[in-house]
């Protein structure tokens, strides 16, 4: 018998922790379903449980209230019992309501690490969390806390290129995500003022090799074999060592001269890492500084992990690699070299191409002293027309043209290295480029506006006639010519006059831009006495001209015919209807107002919610009055029967005002 009690014991355990469960879920589900508002599971079930506990409490203490029962506290009769019954278990509902409004207030859902990751991702979250203790001090060292919330009030020359200065120290010192993450922002002059801009162009990524027996595992690791079955040679010595990647030299088995793009171990993992933080701290300066929604420091940062993902993984750079290669040899009008990869020995880690012969423009000066002042004119030419020929009419561009990653050759001809950023414009992107430079170089300021304001994202109050006036008086300024170096200014106020009319520059028109602008100072290089902006203007004219040729033409305008073949096999018809309507009276226009989705899901929520703050601050109001009436039958020596109608009143009200505030929270969560 004693084993069949304690049988019957767990039984009833089971049984009752099973109801509660149950109780809890359903009670979680009524709850979620009163807020309006996905409310993640646990913590739904977790006041879910507290609630059926507290019901459970309620329903025993009335219990004995109702039967005599409980002598030393409430007393009460059996329907009067009832009653109080349930206007607790309302109110212990709307406290459970509350409970979850707050806590989804505090700790939106999604913000907090999930029951499986309290206890799997405790090393990871130790890891992540000693990370962002060091790079919050960097910057709290170097004062960024306070000056960053206040970035753009009134800031005063000084005190803006010592916050500027700031910013680039604490960069550095954080590691190569965070330089990344400037020489991204350096490029954004439609965004940062000029001080910014100059503090992080300044920024460099270097590193001291790795030891060679990492990275020769690393490399046997990508190839999944030795290096002896697929190199003769490798050199430990690296070429070039940067914080993510190092470059070794290698030769094939059947000889052939190739370079080893490495990926040092454990780069991704901090890379991934620092990402995270960064997109952490843009959260947290979208909602906690004035500048930070405007700017749209969220979206660049979500965009800065995309590029940066896409640039650690090998596979795109090899893809880039042959864009640009299929592009330059179908063009055939400039004579650029790109380094054959080999695909069959390259992974995501590991890029293996053949080695390039020269010197990078940056360590080639002795081999372009060499060189005659016309063979360097025209290298310069060249490289800057192969620049225009891919942004222009292949739509794909290498994207970081600085003097590191263009080669000489002893024969004095060009050759292009690292295509781990890579530009892409769809082609009225590239016609419109074209056009501006085609404008610019005719002197024809309606022109070059059109173009300027198809190129960019137009802002809604534009003015067109004071930005054509703006662009006219540049292009008369500077229609004489620029001379050697007077491009920069060019530029500069080109992108000053796009900023004082705040235009928003797109992603991939801001890689132009950057091609642009990194090529210009690589050119200076190669030919000082280069005047950027004429060559640049007569060769976008030149290509542009082509585009605009009798044959491009004719093709551009058969392609139109075809479009429109439908619609004028139609316009007959349509026209006789329209004729007929109107002779017979018949003919109606109608409008359809708010046919776009979204402006019907934007009025319904705010009627909604409209509504619900009314009917909240009514039932408020309502229950206020009765509470305090003291009118009506007793239900016990101090309740009124008005006051208990009261209450249940305020529970009504205080449910639809938590959910009047949870609607809140999900607008602003959205917008």
């Amino acid at each position: 018998m004693a084993l069949l009690d304690v049988l019957l014991v767990i039984l009833l355990s089971i049984a009752g922790l099973l109801f509660l469960a149950l109780q809890s879920w359903l009670a979680a589900t009524v709850v979620r379903r009163v807020v309006g508002v996905p409310i993640g599971w646990p913590r739904s079930i977790a006041v879910g449980f507290v609630m059926s506990g507290a019901m459970a409490l309620t329903v025993q203490y009335l219990f004995r209230a109702g039967t005599d029962a409980n002598p030393n506290g409430l007393d009460v009769t059996p329907w009067v019992a009832v009653l109080l019954l349930v206007l607790a278990v309302c109110w212990i509902f709307a406290l459970g309501v509350g409970a979850l409004v707050f806590l989804e207030a505090a700790f939106p859902t999604g913000t907090l690490p999930s029951f499986s990751q309290i206890f799997t991702g405790g090393k990871a979250r130790r890891r992540r969390t000693r990370r962002y203790a060091e790079v919050t001090s960097i910057a709290v060292r170097h004062g960024l806390g306070s000056r960053l919330r206040g970035f753009g009030r009134d800031d005063s020359s000084g005190q803006e290129a010592k916050t500027a200065r700031a910013l680039r120290s604490a960069l550095n010192e954080a590691g190569v995500t965070f330089i990344k993450l400037g020489q991204m922002l350096s490029t954004r002059r439609d965004l940062l003022p000029a001080a910014y801009i100059r503090e992080l162009e300044s920024l460099q990524s270097n590193a001291s090799p790795e030891p060679w027996e990492s990275m020769e595992t690393a490399i046997e690791d990508s190839l999944g074999r030795p290096l002896a079955e697929v190199f003769s040679h490798v050199d430990p010595v690296p070429l070039a060592a940067a914080s993510v990647a190092q470059v070794h030299r290698a030769t094939l088995l059947d000889g052939t001269d190739v370079v080893l793009k490495v990926q040092r171990p454990g780069a991704l993992d901090q890379v991934t890492l620092d990402t995270d933080i960064i997109l952490r701290l843009a959260r947290w300066l979208n909602t906690t500084t004035p500048w930070g929604k405007s700017l749209g420091v969220l979206a660049l940062a979500r965009g800065f992990a995309d590029s940066l993902g896409e640039e650690l993984d090998y596979r795109v750079e090899l893809d880039n690699m042959r864009s640009i290669e299929a592009s330059l040899a179908q063009s055939g009008a400039f004579t650029v070299a790109v380094p054959h990869a080999h695909h069959e020995l390259s992974s995501e880690r590991l890029l293996v191409m053949d080695r390039l012969p020269g010197r990078p423009v940056s360590a080639a000066g002795e081999l372009l002293t060499g060189l005659s002042a016309s063979e360097r004119s025209a290298l310069a030419k060249t490289l800057l027309g192969a620049t225009l020929q891919q942004i222009i009419s292949d739509g794909v561009f290498h994207a970081d043209l600085h003097a590191g990653n263009i080669f000489i050759s002893p024969e004095g001809t060009l050759g292009l290295l690292d295509f781990g950023s890579v530009g892409r414009l769809d082609p009225a992107t590239q016609t419109a480029l074209g056009m501006m430079l085609y404008s610019i170089d005719k002197n024809d300021a309606a022109g070059a506006t059109d173009a300027l304001i198809e190129l960019l994202d137009r802002p809604e109050d534009l003015d067109e006639r004071a930005l054509e006036r703006s662009l006219g008086q540049l292009l008369t300024r500077f229609r004489t010519g620029f001379g050697p170096g007077g491009s920069q200014k060019m530029f500069t106020d080109l992108f000053s006059l796009v900023v004082a009319h705040k235009f928003a520059v797109p992603a991939q028109i801001g890689a132009a831009f950057r091609a642009l602008a990194a090529v210009e100072g690589t050119l200076l290089v190669i030919d000082p006495t280069m005047d950027v902006v004429e060559v640049a203007r007569s060769e976008g004219s030149r290509l542009m001209e082509g585009k605009l040729g009798f044959g491009s033409l004719k093709e551009e305008f058969q392609n139109r015919v075809v479009q429109l073949l439908p619609l004028v096999n139609r316009l007959p018809r349509r026209i006789n209807k329209i004729t007929d309507d109107l002779e017979h009276g018949r003919f109606t226009m109608r409008v359809r107002v708010l046919d776009h989705p979204s402006d019907r899901r934007f009025l319904t929520g705010l009627f909604q919610q409209l509504i619900v703050a009314v009917l909240a601050g009514s039932a408020v109001v309502g229950a206020i009055m009765l509470i305090t009436s003291n009118e009506g039958p007793l239900l016990t020596g101090d309740i009124h029967l008005y006051g208990f109608f009261g209450f249940v009143l305020l529970f009504g009200g205080f449910i639809l005002g938590m959910r009047a505030l949870m609607l809140v929270f999900r607008r602003d969560s959205g917008d």
